[in-house]
């Protein structure tokens, strides 16, 4: 079913112009389908703003619940953003009091840029706090992505992220060790998902909070869990919302870090994403940056326009079915008026009726 452009927001055009299916809000509203309202609290530092707006979008719009998807972004005040991005949000987000106001069907929330030793310091920490309390009673289901994951399991949990001396950073293989779970009903039992992080919340820690481990790799841990009742809250560790050059890009940005001082060390490789031969030409590159900084000379350019054409996409189909999974319950246990999360009959406490099994 269509997303619906209920705003000028730029990056409905844009998904349009990919394919997308991308309704305006007149010809959605002459169409006799239920509603499904989404929010999406983007608390993404400013370069990524409207890439991870495109990245969830995308998937929410992939869904096949029978409904319309009315997309509603929105970000916290206390984060700071430069002139730009803070005009970007205002001309095209909402409130958290309008979204309070209207009510939601479902809430994604990203992650963030962290600077500070402990989360809790962080100047999201208590208005997150806030909307992920205020999500927890009023909306059917919350879809944490990473840093979320990791702020929900501290202030909701007790369970603190431990950093792992390093980056995790790649495509790791998982499994899914729940299957019979509706998240993740119909979905490959082994699959890809991109990681990027220096911190991890363990299986040991996740389990010690009574949430549902359903996916995870013995490379890099928990991917998919789940709050006790099955649905309220779902948590994703990787980032399967990334697109097939998101690492790439990601990996572009550290190379420049370095060349400019900002770095001590020329980053490593993301593991298992690059292919054996652009593996080759990227280490190519690396020996000429670190040639040209030698000897004081301009440093080249990453090919980056040599490298797009051979990255592969192992995660995307997984991601939209797990995503679909979850739209899908969304549609069948929420109530038609927002502000009433569940249906008559649905137990909020065991919303999908695991707990009879």
């Amino acid at each position: 079913m269509p997303l619906v452009a209920s705003s000028n927001l730029p990056t409905f055009e844009r998904l349009k112009l990919e394919g997308e299916n991308v309704v305006s809000r007149d010809a959605a509203l002459k169409q006799d389908i239920r509603e499904l309202h989404v929010g999406l609290l983007n608390m993404m530092p400013d370069a990524a703003l409207a890439a991870t707006e495109r990245q969830f979008f995308r998937l929410v719009g992939e869904a096949n619940a029978i409904a319309q998807f009315y997309v509603h972004p929105f970000t916290l005040p206390e984060l700071k953003r430069g002139a730009e991005a803070q005009a970007y949000v205002a001309q095209y987000y909402e409130s958290f009091e309008q979204i309070k106001e209207q009510g939601l069907d479902a809430l994604i929330v990203t992650g963030a840029n962290v600077t500070q030793p402990d989360l809790s310091l962080e100047p999201f920490w208590k208005p997150l706090n806030r909307v992920i309390d205020w999500a927890y009673d009023n909306v059917t289901s919350t879809l944490c992505s990473c840093l979320a994951t990791h702020a929900v399991l501290q202030f909701r949990y007790g369970q603190k992220r431990r950093h792992l001396g390093f980056k995790r950073w790649g495509v790791y293989r998982h499994r899914v060790v729940d299957r019979r779970h509706p998240l993740v009903a119909d979905v490959n039992t082994s699959f890809d998902v991109p990681h990027s992080r220096f911190n991890d919340i363990s299986r040991a820690q996740f389990e010690a909070a009574k949430l549902r481990v359903l996916v995870e790799s013995e490379v890099a841990g928990v991917h998919l869990a789940t709050s006790e009742d099955g649905f309220r809250i779902v948590f994703f560790q990787g980032h399967p919302e990334y697109d097939t050059v998101s690492l790439l890009k990601e990996y572009k940005r550290e190379v420049a870090l370095f060349t400019a001082g900002k770095r001590p060390d020329y980053p490593p490789l993301p593991e298992n994403y690059f292919r054996l031969q652009t593996q080759g030409i990227l280490e190519e590159h690396r020996e000429r940056v670190l040639a040209a900084k030698t000897k004081n000379q301009p440093v080249p350019d990453l090919p980056e326009s040599h490298i797009g054409a051979r990255l592969d996409n192992t995660w995307h189909d997984t991601a939209e079915a797990v995503v679909d999974n979850w739209i899908g319950k969304v549609y069948q246990t929420t109530s038609v008026d927002r502000k009433k999360p569940f249906q008559n009959g649905i137990d909020p406490n065991d919303p999908l009726g695991l707990k009879k099994d």
